[in-house]
């Protein structure tokens, strides 16, 4: 499709993948941890084969010129118009989550079901959680800021956003981020946006909103987070970056990265560099690919006894409510019939399972039979 290979199965077994090693030497199919079976773009490939035939890897430093490939993506896409001055690189965007909650002095407030790393940091920081759980009405997640306030303490600084949201599948639209920026407002939070998802809106017309772009006041007290290892699939090269307008919010979090926190890798770096300045066309072909593999789950899961699943706008993970099969553990069942999922009990919601359907069709069409054949044993 558009010159580009989604459909190549990758042997990914017995090397280096957490996400294959999990299941060695059985017959489980691993739909669970967020990392795609896609060979990444060739244009990344490309400038990857470039740096390390240069043959030096010392320490390395952003340059100009990935700088302006990150400034310039923000701004063709969502008419952002960041400074350079505003970046602040990390090593990985879940970094970042956990030097936010240090760097802002209070507890901690998130919505739920939510991925691990949110539930965690707080706790890795010295810092109270407090959280309320989004509200499922009509198929469709929302915000239940009622239940957000009520979970508030006079101790809470920071609200954990996640947007584009994981596991959830929704990308949050104006109104829903404009409501965001008012009860951040009115409580005095700062806020930290994981917007990792952000290239990975499925829904055709629909565009991601950077939260900073919603509020003038509330950007000076936000942290967006991003990274181009979802979207063009190179988590392993370890590269993402914060976007803090603020300076004094961005010196308390450069300050809390001291000593604890090392600089991106420079294959990461040169990835990054290539990914923002080289790859439009490789994503557009892969959210076409993403958007017929989401309506195959679907499709799929319509027509399975116990299972239901919402629509996902943004991501390439599918959230699904496994409560109606009657089973303790839905993940452990699913693992017995050969496929591996994400427990939702890990995102603070039991009973419902996260389908990672980022691989080529001929994989989840495979994982999805043996899904439809475990619902189907009497």
């Amino acid at each position: 499709m558009d010159g580009f290979d989604f459909e190549r199965v990758l042997d990914r077994r017995g090397g280096d993948s957490l996400k294959w090693n999990k299941y060695a030497g059985r017959d489980i199919l691993p739909l669970w941890v967020a990392d795609m079976d896609f060979a990444a773009p060739p244009a990344i490939i490309g400038a990857l084969e470039k740096r390390v035939a240069h043959g030096c890897f010392g320490y390395a430093e952003p340059w100009p010129s990935l700088h302006a490939a990150i400034v310039g993506h923000l701004r063709r896409e969502y008419g952002w118009r960041v400074e350079n001055d505003w970046l602040v690189y990390l090593p990985g965007l879940v970094s970042g989550l956990n030097v936010a909650c240090r760097a802002v002095d209070g507890d901690v407030l998130t919505a739920t079901p939510i991925y691990p790393p949110f539930l965690s940091a707080p706790r890795l920081a010295g810092r109270q959680l407090a959280s309320a759980p989004l509200r499922l009405a009509g198929g469709r997640w929302g915000w239940d800021f009622a239940a957000l306030a009520a979970a508030l303490t006079p101790s809470s600084r920071l609200l954990l956003l996640c947007h584009p949201h994981n596991p959830v599948g929704r990308a949050w639209d104006e109104g829903e981020l404009a409501a965001v920026a008012a009860f951040c407002k009115r409580h005095g939070l700062t806020v930290c946006s994981d917007e990792i998802h952000c290239g990975l809106l499925l829904d055709e017309h629909r565009q991601h909103l950077p939260l900073a772009i919603i509020d003038a006041d509330l950007a000076q007290r936000s942290i967006t987070l991003m990274a181009p290892s979802k979207t063009w699939n190179i988590p392993g090269l370890g590269c993402a970056f914060a976007v803090i307008p603020e300076a004094s919010l961005r010196r308390r979090f450069t300050a809390a990265m001291r000593g604890i926190v090392p600089h991106p890798n420079v294959l990461g770096l040169a990835a990054m560099e290539a990914a923002y300045r080289d790859c439009d066309d490789w994503r557009a072909a892969l959210t076409k690919v993403l958007r017929s593999h989401r309506d195959r789950v679907a499709a799929v899961l319509a027509d399975t006894p116990g299972l239901a699943v919402n629509h996902v706008e943004a991501t390439y993970l599918a959230w699904i409510d496994a409560r109606g099969l009657g089973v303790a553990d839905p993940a452990a069942f699913f693992e017995a019939a050969g496929v591996g999922l994400s427990n939702g009990a890990d995102f603070g919601l039991p009973g419902w399972l996260r389908l990672n359907f980022g691989c080529p069709r001929a994989t989840l069409d495979s994982a999805l039979q043996r899904i439809r054949a475990a619902c189907s044993r009497p």
